[in-house]
């Protein structure tokens, strides 16, 4: 493989946390190193959030889980989906990381379940 590869890494957000905010910070963070990692393979990593939670504290959201948040939060990243090659799927029970898989296997985007499948280039 020459070409680089936008990939998508979903994992779990709030799954698994109750909303605990450090827990919730522990799952980005775990996103965030998985997206270093997919960029020291050669390829632009991103992640829903780097584009959904700026937007969501622009809207007035008050919680994880109101109305704006949800209004923001998954459909963004499923809209991201249309200009990724690729989504990694990482990480323990998320409904929402399913949702991306799902919908990038419907958009026909190549799936990885392991970084470890991630070509290096």
């Amino acid at each position: 493989m020459k070409k680089s590869l936008m990939i998508l890494v979903a994992g779990p957000y709030r799954s698994g946390t109750n909303d605990d905010p450090i827990l919730i910070e522990a799952n980005v963070k775990h996103m965030t190193d998985t997206a270093l990692a997919v960029y020291r393979l050669g390829h632009t990593p991103v992640l829903g959030e780097w584009f959904a939670l700026p937007l969501i504290e622009a809207a007035g959201s008050k919680q994880v889980g109101d109305d704006v948040f949800n209004e923001i939060f998954h459909p963004i990243a499923i809209q991201l989906i249309d200009h990724c090659d690729a989504v990694l799927r990482i990480g323990g029970p998320s409904a929402g990381a399913d949702e991306m898989v799902a919908v990038g296997l419907a958009k026909q985007k190549e799936i990885f379940y392991n970084l470890d499948n991630v070509p290096r280039i």
